[in-house]
Order: C-alpha cells, then structure tokens, then sequence
C-alpha cells in the first residue's frame, strides 16, 4: 500500500486523459484504492503473458480480488459505497474468459505508477512481495514454507523485543530505587540517565506492542485468505480441478498465530500492570480478542466433504478437521454434530451466526468425537455411516425441480482453547448438496452440482449462481470434468469444443464463434436438445460414461476424434480414399460412438455413411478394437493410417481350447453397405457360434445437404421382432425395472421431476 500512499495525493494533478489511461474501466481507480495493498503484494512481474500455462494461476489472483471487493462492499457501512464495489466485482467478469489480461492490466497500471513518481521525484522500485506465495500451474497453492516462515519470525522477533524491553525497564527500576533514598546530589546525572532511558525504553515497548499487534493482524487476515482459498479450490475440484488437500502448512500457521496472539496479551497485561489503564491498550486488548475469536472460529474445515448427491437411506461419510486440534483444552471428549440445513438457513447462518432450530431432514449417525492423531499431528472429526432417512423439501418456484434444490450439513460444536477463559462456538458448513430420493434423479441432481462447483462466485451469499455464463467458462468446465472422470491426460480440442457449442445452441455453422455467447442453465439441463428426448448435459455425461468405462486408452491414445458433427465429417472425408475412418460420439443416442467412414456406391460415386452407434452393453460382448477389426469396409484411420497397425494393441487373440473339451467363440461384427439407390437402412449381422443377433446399421449421407435420408434413420430390425431360437422378441427391450424398492417419498420424487421435465 505504500506505493498508493504516495501515487494517491498526485492523482489531482494528472489529466483526465490520463487518469482514464491508467485506471481503465475495466480496472477502475475504486478497485485500486480499496485494494491497495493486496494489488501491491502480487506478483505480477513474474508473469510470463505468452505463456498459457500461467493462465490457472491468473484465474486464481481474479478470484481473490472478487472474493476481496465482495468482503469490503459486506464491511462497508455506506450502502452507497456498498453497491458500488458489489457492482465492480462483477464488472470484473469481464477478465473470466481471459485472466491473463488482468495480470497485463494490474502489471501496466502499476509500471505508469513508478513511472509518474520518478517523474515527480520520488523513486518506488518494484515491489517485492514477502508472504505472497505463487499458486502452480495446476491452479492449487504452494504450501506456505519460507516466506510464511519469515513473517512469524518476525512477529515472534518483536514480541522477543517487547520481552526484552520489560526486562531491561524492570532493571531500571531496580536501579533507580536506591537513589530515591540517597542524596540525589551525589549522583543526579546518572538518575536523570536511568530516567531518560526508562521513558525510551517505555515508548518503545509501546510501540514495538502496537507494531506487533498490526503484524499480527496483517498475518492472519493472509491466513484467513489461505483458508478460505483452499476452501475454493475444494469447491472447485468437484468438477476436476486439480486441488491440494494438504492443511499441515495451514494447521502451523494457526498453532503460531495462536501463540503469537497469546503471548501479546500476556504482554499487554503486564504493560498494564506497570503504566495502568490507558484508552491505547484498550484497542490493543479489543484487537487480539477479536483475532483471537476470528483465528479460533475458522480453524474448523470440512477435510473430507460428503457426497454432493444423496440418496436418502443411503450410507455416507464425512471428516471434519480443527486446525488448532493440539491447543484444545484436555478433559471432556469434544463431540461435533451434524444437521442437514436449506439454502435460506445457510444464508441465515453467514448473517447471524446462529444455529437453526428447525429441522428440515432426519440425519442419521449425526454426531461424531474430535480425536486427535498423533501420528499425522491432525484433530478430526469423522462422521460414519450418516444417512438421511426424510428430507422436508421447499416449496418451488415455477418449474424448479427437485433436482435444483440445494442443501448443506452444518457442523458444530463448543470448545476450550488452551489460555482462554471461556468456551466458543464453532461451525462450518459442507459443500452444497442435492437430495434424490431414487437413483434416476442423479444425472439432473449432478447437473446442478457441476453447474453450482464451476459458475458460483467466491465468497458467495449462498448458494447463489448466475442463470447464464459464458460459452467459453462453461466449455473449461466441461473439459475438466471430461479430463477428471475419464481419467486422462488427453483434453478436448477445438473441434470437439466447437462441436459442443454448435450442440448446446443448436447451430449448424460450422464456421462460427460461439466463444462470447451466454449459455443459460435452461440449455445446459433443463431443456431437452432438438428432435431428442435428452437434455445437454445428459447427452454429455453418458459419453462421459461410455469412454470411463470402456473407451479410456482408445481416447488417451488419440484414436477417438469425439465430439463432431456430420457436416465437419464430411469435409474431413470427402477427399480421403474409400474404407477412410473416424470415430465420433453419436449425437443422436446417449452414451454412444460411432464410425464415421467414406466408401463406394454402385453408380461409381461415393457417400460418408455412419454405422449405427455401439453402446457399453455391445462393448462389453466385444471391444471397440475387434469391432474395428472385422469390419471390411473401412480400413484407414483418418488421415491416411492402417488400422491394423494403429489398433493393434486392442485386438483380442483367440483363446486355445479350453480343456473340458468345448470350442472357443468369436463374435464377428459385420456391416453391409446397401447401393445408394436403396432407401432402406443399412443392416448388420454378427455370428456368434450358432444364433447371435447384434446389429449395426449405417445412415445415408446426403451430399448436397449432408443429411441423413428420413428412411434410413430408422433401421428395419427396430420395427421388426427378431426371431431368436423360434422366439420372437424385440431387440430393443425398455429398460428393466429398477431393484431399488419405491416409497411414497420416492414415487413423489419421480412423479415430480417426470412433470417439470415433460
């Protein structure tokens, strides 16, 4: 804040052309002044800007000046004031699809800063920051070592200080007793020496107490920062990005903190005991108990979070860590509760700080005893086999579902802390989480959590998140939760990330910019896509499903293209020799992936033509690799590689006969492309020793409009039962009952959600 301090006064002379210059709109003087010092302490000059992979660790310093302007405009009693910073923070959304452009922003405010001082005669070098610690590519801090370390040494150096000056002033004092009985003409210089040093050294231990006190609370509102930033990234590693979930750094600066806020009040009474009272130690006094209080309340954290989507009378778990465990006064065993609360009782509990007395949901297992680990030196709670036997729903808004709503398990309990006179209170709040009452709710009860995890604001009034968010912060979204689940190394591309867009808004252009648009929460999982009975994200997960389960190293190895529409196909193929290939998830059925490949027609032209999309269940018969393999007609992957080379290490190898004598089977995938001139769909058959039916059609690709033939969509087998040893069934059966036994409750639940979504 230092260099603010000087910059601030010479404002008045600079130009309003330059002014607009330096405090752009996007970056305000307002967020300049009420952030000074937290702006100066970055590290800004440290930022590579042609490098993207800094980019997590820019999106982390916007969060925190979000998170800051939101915790000033709560404090600041102006409601003028109030509105203006609230509005300013969200201004700042405007750096979300580009954080790198903050960093540009803050680091070229700050340079014409230092310039225009040198101009005007005071010299500012560049500001190197002592407790800042970097956050890494991955967008999680660096544990707090040196520069932590520094700091408490500091503050631990000048409580020393102030110890040594009590000392020395009690020397002085013990020195200066004789002469008052003596004849103070003997030695009247050296008691006016004593005198004089006695009133320095009383100034001083003064000082040096304020000091150490403003240090103390500059150290600990950095911790609080820490905590409520690991707190974030916890949120927001539900959606798959990376998070360190390592407190022992934290748990020791508030141990030090704790003893540093200990051993100032110790100080500060015995000042009092030798100066009296005084309106300045009042403050001092006022200052380290609301530390104190703040340190101690704060300490409490979800470790491990419980499931964000519950199914009521379903077993969960969940561990909640006190970071200042081994300063809790020994004796009567701690025991922390549970109680499931709303969304509105959440927000009550930010504004009072009051446990709510009205019970929304029946928690089973709900207490749990604080017990400390001295092994790993962690003091946690862990609460077991939790359930939730009925949950009381809110009444709903327009077509909300069930689904939306949002609940949370609140933790408390009262503790002794060692030094301290009276008990505290303390509690903590979990990750927000959606009841389901059956497993069919899951899908549209994840949906929320994701969209909840990946677009709520920090430092939120909970459990508050905007209706529409940019298309490209979605698509990160999307990406990491694809990278997450499936397990890999490999991250959507720009053609998958195009596709999805073109998906989500239901566009066909291929060539357009869907980066800026908004994407609502009606589009992501309310509304069901275009001639589907699915929403977005429903679409979306069951491709998430299909490639964990069945499709990981096909995907990490960079055979699969994914997400891609028809039109892009067919000018990827168009120019490729016939049996050219490309796999692509079906947009037409959930959880499924096609071949996408260019062959021959009997007039002598050529067509892109799909089979019919396989699923888990034709997976789980026989592998993508096999499948690949017995197909004749496609024989290059696109661009122009052999197959039998490429998939290879998926190929399965025909087992040796088994030694009770019967023959090994292979189930063999086999596709008939009809000529052009044929209307029907496409059949497929598979022999499998004797009777096996599986099949696989391919869809007729017009080449003027590249869309498939209305009659070929639908398959002749799908109209058709099939004959299976001298039965008759149809071969796509509806989805068997569920075991899950159904209440009322659960009834209700289905029969809701059956009316929001139909």
């Amino acid at each position: 804040m230092a260099m603010w301090a000087q910059m601030s006064p010479q404002l008045q002379f600079l130009p309003t052309q330059m002014l607009s210059e330096l405090y752009p709109d996007t970056l305000p003087v307002d967020v300049r002044h009420y952030l000074a010092n937290w702006i100066e302490e970055q590290i800004w000059e440290k930022f590579d800007l042609d490098n993207m992979e800094q980019e997590p660790q820019a999106r982390i310093l916007l969060d925190q000046m979000v998170r800051l302007l939101q915790e000033v405009a709560q404090q600041n009693p102006d409601v003028v004031e109030k509105v203006k910073l609230q509005h300013l923070s969200k201004k700042l959304s405007v750096y979300q699809t580009q954080p790198m452009q903050l960093v540009r922003t803050v680091r070229d405010m700050l340079r014409k800063e230092r310039q225009l001082l040198g101009q005007a005669g005071i010299a500012f070098p560049p500001f190197q920051p002592m407790s800042v610690v970097p956050p890494a590519a991955n967008g999680t801090p660096q544990p707090v070592r040196d520069d932590f370390k520094a700091d408490v040494d500091n503050l631990v150096l000048k409580v020393l200080e102030i110890q040594n000056c009590r000392q020395s002033l009690h020397q002085m004092q013990m020195e200066m007793e004789p002469m008052q009985d003596s004849d103070q003409a003997v030695r009247p210089n050296q008691r006016k020496h004593l005198e004089y040093n006695f009133t320095v050294f009383a100034n001083k231990r003064l000082e040096l107490l304020r000091e150490s006190v403003y240090a103390l609370e500059q150290c600990q509102s950095c911790l609080i920062l820490r905590i409520k930033s690991w707190r974030w990234e916890q949120h927001r590693s539900s959606i798959g990005v990376q998070f360190d979930d390592n407190l022992g750094s934290l748990q020791t600066w508030c141990e030090q903190l704790l003893g540093v806020n200990s051993n100032l009040k110790q100080e500060l009474m015995l000042m009092k005991r030798d100066h009296g009272e005084a309106e300045q130690f009042h403050t001092c006094h006022e200052t380290l108990t609301l530390l104190l209080q703040t340190l101690v309340q704060n300490s409490l954290v979800v470790d491990k979070q419980p499931p964000q989507v519950i199914k009521t009378q379903s077993k969960f778990s969940a561990t909640v860590r006190y970071l200042l465990g081994e300063k809790i006064v020994l004796g009567k065993p701690i025991v922390l509760k549970a109680q499931i609360i709303t969304e509105a009782q959440a927000r009550n509990l930010g504004q009072q700080s009051i446990v709510p007395n009205e019970n929304v949901g029946d928690l089973l297992n709900f207490t749990a005893v604080l017990e400390h680990n001295t092994a790993s030196k962690s003091t946690c709670a862990t609460f077991r086999n939790m359930s939730i036997k009925k949950i009381k729903r809110a009444d709903r808004k327009g077509s909300e579902s069930v689904t939306e709503e949002k609940f949370a398990l609140l933790f408390n309990t009262e503790i002794n802390i060692t030094g301290c006179e009276s008990p505290y209170s303390i509690q903590t709040i979990s990750l927000p989480v959606v009841v389901i009452v059956h497993g069919s709710q899951e899908i549209n009860a994840m949906a929320t959590i994701i969209w909840d995890c990946a677009f709520s604001e920090p430092n939120r009034i909970p459990f508050v998140i905007p209706e529409r968010v940019p298309w490209n912060q979605m698509c990160e979204a999307l990406n990491s939760k694809f990278m997450s689940e499936v397990q890999t190394t490999r991250a959507l591309d720009a053609y998958n990330r195009h596709f999805l867009a073109q998906k989500i808004f239901d566009q066909t252009d291929i060539s357009e910019d869907f980066g800026n648009m908004l994407v609502s929460w009606a589009q992501f999982n309310k509304e069901v896509l275009p001639g589907r009975n699915f929403t977005f994200w429903q679409w979306f997960e069951g491709v998430i499903e299909l490639t964990k389960k069945c499709l990981r190293d096909y995907w990490t190895a960079g055979l699969i293209f994914g997400f891609i529409g028809k039109q892009h196909i067919h000018r990827l193929l168009q120019s490729k020799v016939n049996g050219t290939f490309l796999l692509r998830f079906s947009d037409s059925e959930m959880g499924g992936i096609t071949i996408a490949y260019v062959g021959p027609i009997d007039n002598g032209g050529r067509k892109v033509q799909n089979i019919q999309p396989f699923t888990k269940k034709d997976l789980d018969s026989a592998g993508l690799g096999d499948r690949i393999r017995d197909i004749s007609c496609i024989d290059y992957v696109y661009p122009d590689l052999l197959k039998t080379e490429v998939f290879k290490q998926f190929f399965t190898v025909l087992s040796p006969p088994n030694p009770d004598g019967y023959l090994p089977f292979k189930l063999t995938t086999v596709v008939n492309p009809e000529s052009s001139s044929s209307t029907s769909s496409i059949p497929a058959q598979t022999d499998l020793a004797q009777d096996f039916f599986d099949p696989v059609y391919g869809i007729n690709m017009n080449q003027n409009n590249f869309s498939p033939h209305p009659s070929n969509c639908t398959p002749s087998y799908m109209s058709d039962p099939v004959s299976v040893h001298g039965a008759i069934y149809p071969p796509s059966m509806p989805p068997a009952p569920s075991d899950e036994p159904i209440d009322m409750e659960s009834l209700e639940g289905i029969l809701d959600q059956f009316d929001v979504r139909h």
